[in-house]
């Protein structure tokens, strides 16, 4: 028997970690658009132009978009509103779920063939000529040096957009700056986390809960992030993503809140913060 290289390794454990997150996904996403949703509502107006998706997921939020009647009678995204939109998702097993939303929204669907070579064949065959263009590339942003170049090719983008991705990006402050730098003067980061309990007294929290005692449900988040971590694909649950985003340099305005909801013992240990962050025109 050949060993494998440490690289083959690696591939290996990759891909089982990636097919056992996306096993694990199927079940907590439902679980999770219960929380979340009534907060993307807010914000996914917000979305328009040319947009880059950073760790989609299923993208199952893709209905919150702005939708309009074709003409043949479908209730699709709406051309006017968004443009194009490029998919970022590291996570291959993802994809099949990802491509069927993406459809059922009316987009036409194409894989990126440098960062996805197994995408071959598998475009939307019959699209409207009208259907909004929709690209999945893979890869993320956490290192400058190495982002897909059909990410890059199709920047500026009007809208960069992240729903509980930056928890398990190697580097968030690079991956920010990163976002900034794929922004168009003046264009919009949306974007929704699970974070680190806010303290008490945060300006920030626009929905508190009495219930929540915040300084235990912080410290059992920090004690338990290694094997959260471990076990999560790399799932942070003790980061203050809202806060890295606001002190990043490039930004015009960032407007952004965190909500405590007290729904079941996960929300304890998973508070949000969600908003806009404006690039700045000079």
């Amino acid at each position: 028997m050949v060993a494998q290289s440490e690289g083959q390794k690696d591939s290996v454990r990759t891909r089982v970690a990636d097919w056992l997150f996306k096993s694990l996904w199927v079940w907590e996403s439902r679980r999770n658009d219960v929380k979340v949703d009534v907060y993307r509502k807010m914000i996914w107006p917000e979305i328009s132009g040319k947009v880059l998706d950073l760790g989609p997921g299923f993208a199952k939020s893709l209905k919150f978009l702005s939708h309009a009647t074709s003409g043949d009678g479908s209730f699709v995204v709406d051309p006017a509103v968004i443009s194009a939109y490029t998919a970022l998702e590291p996570n291959p097993f993802l994809y099949d779920k990802l491509h069927r939303n993406a459809e059922e929204n009316g987009f036409s669907v194409r894989y990126d063939s440098h960062s996805y070579p197994e995408g071959a064949g598998r475009d939307t065959r019959a699209a409207r000529e009208d259907a909004v263009p929709f690209s999945i590339v893979r890869g993320t942003l956490d290192d400058a040096g190495r982002i897909p170049q059909a990410v890059l090719d199709g920047a500026p983008y009007d809208t960069v957009l992240t729903s509980f991705s930056m928890c398990t990006v190697r580097d968030p402050e690079s991956t920010v700056a990163n976002i900034i730098r794929l922004l168009r003067p003046g264009g919009k980061y949306v974007f929704i986390e699970h974070v680190l309990q806010p303290d008490v007294g945060d300006p920030h929290v626009a929905e508190d809960n009495n219930k929540v005692d915040v300084r235990f449900w912080a410290s059992v988040q920090n004690f338990i992030n290694p094997l959260w971590k471990a076990i999560g694909h790399g799932c942070n649950i003790n980061r203050r993503t809202g806060d890295t985003i606001a002190n990043a340099e490039g930004w015009e305005s960032v407007d952004y809140k965190s909500v405590r909801p007290v729904i079941d013992l996960q929300s304890r240990i998973m508070p949000l913060s969600f908003g806009i962050a404006r690039k700045a025109t000079k």
